[in-house]
C-alpha cells in the first residue's frame, strides 16, 4: 500500500462512509444556516452577518469532503486534515458560544454546544476510520 493514499478495500470503506455523511450533513447544515439565516437570527442570536458566511464556508467543507471521499484513493494526508479540521472546529464553536463575542441566546449557545459535539463525533469517527486503515 501506498503511505499517500489509501486504496479501496474494506478497511477503508468506513472512512469513506464516515466522510460521506459528513460531507452530505455538513452541506444540509450548510443550506439551513443560509435558508433558515433570518429565521435563526431571533431565536438563536446569531447575526446573519455571521451566519451567511458560516453556511457558504459549510458548503464549500462540504464539497471537499465529498471529493476526499469519491477519489478513487482516498490521499492519507487529506484524511488526517479532514480529522484535525473537524477537531478544530468543534474546540471553535464552544470557544465562540462561551466568548461572548456575540449575544448569543440560550438556545444559540445549546445549538453551537450540539454542533461542536456532532463535529466532534465526525473527528472521532473519521480517526477511527483511519486507525482501521491500519494508520
Amino acid at each position: 500500500m501506498n503511505a499517500g493514499h489509501l486504496t479501496t478495500r474494506p478497511s477503508i470503506d468506513y472512512l469513506r462512509t464516515a466522510l460521506r455523511v459528513d460531507g452530505w450533513s455538513t452541506g444540509g447544515f450548510g443550506v439551513v444556516m443560509l435558508a433558515g439565516a433570518a429565521v435563526l437570527r431571533d431565536p438563536l442570536g446569531l447575526p446573519t452577518t455571521w451566519s451567511i458566511p458560516f453556511g457558504v464556508a459549510m458548503l464549500g467543507g462540504a464539497l471537499a469532503l465529498l471529493l476526499i471521499a469519491g477519489a478513487i484513493e482516498i490521499p492519507f494526508h487529506q484524511a488526517c486534515a479532514v480529522v484535525a479540521v473537524n477537531a478544530a472546529s468543534a474546540v471553535g464553536m464552544v470557544v465562540f458560544a462561551l466568548s461572548g463575542l456575540i449575544d448569543l441566546t440560550g438556545l444559540g449557545i445549546a445549538f453551537l454546544f450540539v454542533g461542536a459535539t456532532v463535529v466532534a463525533a465526525f473527528a472521532a469517527v473519521e480517526f477511527a476510520g483511519l486507525r482501521r486503515a491500519g494508520y
